[in-house]
């Protein structure tokens, strides 16, 4: 392995021969000049890991040779060293993207943990994370074993998607692999949880979770303030992981006050779910009345037309007399438009926007080669949300929304998964065509590989006719017909779906946050 070059510019470099020595005696090979001229001309003819650079030196400053090395080498770490404390030097340096500044006198041990810091960090990193989750898989494990409420699979998803997002830049992927087994156990055993628990949720006295129906009653409602207003954000289709990566941007706007999760009813697509939070009612019941409102899955025309509607009734039905407005963003067009006029929502108690394009890239990445590769796994799926936040409307939206002093809720409807491998199903032409959940009469299908709900009222779930069941895939099941099975297999493996039973799709992030 061949040595780490140091570089380092200080017009007194000879009063720190000491230090050079400690470096040396470390394996490192370092280079020494005495201007920024010196150490520009060197740039130019040579390759260095990292340069330490005095502030304060005669010709070009240290400020002028860090500009014109970043000009020439813009990856390369650069150290600063400086007698000068004042704030404008620091400031300078670090908006040139500086790796580090150092105060003199400086000790061996601060330049040895300053090139720890910026060349060994990733090395570093990567021990030290494998080293902690290898004694928390354990603890994770037999948690699993012993979880037994809706609020302890809450925590034990947190923690998986907390080490999931923290092994993914590691260098070890045997750890990373350990993990997925992980979410995959999680998931067999969330399976069997839910199995045995949901229809008990909708008893009376039962110790249920929030979920679709009750979430704006219960977790938006006591957040709604005559005297600030606030902007209500349901990214449709947003996984508790795709929001963690979201996070560290809205960071920069606003101030987490609270985070946590609720439960999506079931099934977990945008049709039940969504339309049970802004109707604060079950789908059966939504069927029942208002059957204007509400299609079945067989029916033609769109599913969630009548969310405005539907939020109506449900603020009439509380007794909340609130001024609000609802938007539906599902273009980039419709996005721009909201943020040119968002300043006029300042008026409003509550302002709603449903943004569908978390849904929308989901749905593409079964139609588009090129968003299949873009979103091969979760750790690229989660990158390209990211991506797209950035450079998005919606986040242009939350801006507007802090500078005017907005209370922000950002949730969502339900999740989604990857899914891997086929289980067998036959219907009739009226069988409902989702991957994760099936609707429909005399459904044939492997028992072991859903939750069959033969008495859809018992679920507060439509039925199509008399006889209508539902069936819901486990894990990262997805249903696919005898018919041409080998193709349709092949065309929808590895795409990410929503419906059925997983902890990527019932467990979801409800977030509120106060403006910077």
């Amino acid at each position: 392995m061949s040595k780490i070059k140091i570089l380092w510019v200080d017009d007194e470099i000879d009063l720190l021969k000491p230090h050079i020595m400690f470096l040396e005696s470390r394996n490192y090979e370092v280079n020494t000049c005495k201007s920024g001229t010196e150490a520009l001309e060197l740039i130019e003819t040579e390759n260095f890991d990292i340069v330490f650079l005095d502030e304060n030196m005669p010709g070009l400053t240290g400020l002028e040779t860090l500009a014109e090395i970043k000009e020439k080498r813009e990856t390369l770490p650069i150290v600063m060293i400086t007698k000068s404390e004042e704030e404008y030097i620091m400031e300078e340096a670090i908006g040139s993207k500086i790796a580090d500044y150092l105060i003199k006198p400086v000790n061996p041990n601060q330049i040895l943990l300053s090139i720890k810091k910026n060349l060994d960090h990733s090395r570093l990193i990567s021990e030290k994370t494998t080293s902690n989750y290898q004694q928390e898989f354990r603890k994770i494990a037999m948690d699993m074993s012993q979880v037994n409420s809706w609020e302890e699979w809450i925590e034990l998803y947190q923690k998986l998607i907390y080490w999931e997002i923290q092994l993914e830049d590691i260098e070890d992927s045997g750890m990373f692999e350990i993990l997925e087994s992980q979410k995959l156990e999680a998931n067999n055993q969330f399976f069997k949880y839910i199995s045995k628990n949901y229809q008990g949720w909708f008893e009376k006295s039962a110790d249920a979770p929030v979920m679709s129906h009750t979430l704006f009653k219960k977790m938006v409602i006591p957040e709604l303030k005559k005297d600030q207003p606030t902007l209500l954000v349901v990214v449709d289709n947003l996984r508790y992981d795709q929001w963690k990566t979201l996070e560290p941007i809205i960071n920069t706007y606003y101030k987490k006050e609270r985070e946590s999760a609720y439960y999506s009813i079931l099934p977990t697509a945008t049709q039940y779910a969504r339309n049970a939070i802004f109707s604060g009612l079950m789908p059966s019941e939504m069927e029942k009345l208002f059957p204007d409102y509400w299609k079945n899955d067989t029916e033609e025309g769109g599913k969630n037309n009548y969310e405005s509607e539907f939020l109506a009734e449900q603020l009439k039905r509380l007794g909340k007399d609130l001024k609000y407005e609802y938007h539906k963003i599902s273009s980039l067009k419709a996005g721009k438009k909201l943020v040119d006029s968002f300043k006029t929502q300042k008026a409003n108690d509550l302002t709603v926007v449903v943004y569908n394009f978390v849904d929308m890239l989901s749905h593409a990445k079964t139609e588009m080669e090129v968003i299949k590769e873009l979103a091969s796994n979760d750790k690229s799926y989660r990158s390209l949300t990211q991506s797209w936040f950035k450079n998005s409307p919606l986040l242009e939206i939350i801006q507007k929304a802090q500078q005017s002093g907005f209370k922000l809720i950002l949730t969502t409807d339900h999740g989604t998964i990857n899914v891997k491998n086929p289980s067998k199903v036959i219907g009739d032409k009226n069988t409902s065509l989702n991957l994760r959940y099936k609707t429909g009469r005399s459904l044939t299908y492997d028992n072991k590989d859903v939750l069959a709900i033969e008495d859809p009222k018992s679920v507060h779930l439509p039925t199509i006719n008399m006889s209508s069941s539902y069936i819901f895939a486990k894990e990262d099941l997805f249903f696919a017909y005898p018919n041409n099975y080998n193709h349709y297999v092949s065309y929808y493996r590895n795409t990410y779906q929503h419906g059925g039973i997983s902890l990527e799709e019932v467990v979801i992030p409800f977030v509120v946050l106060n403006p910077k």
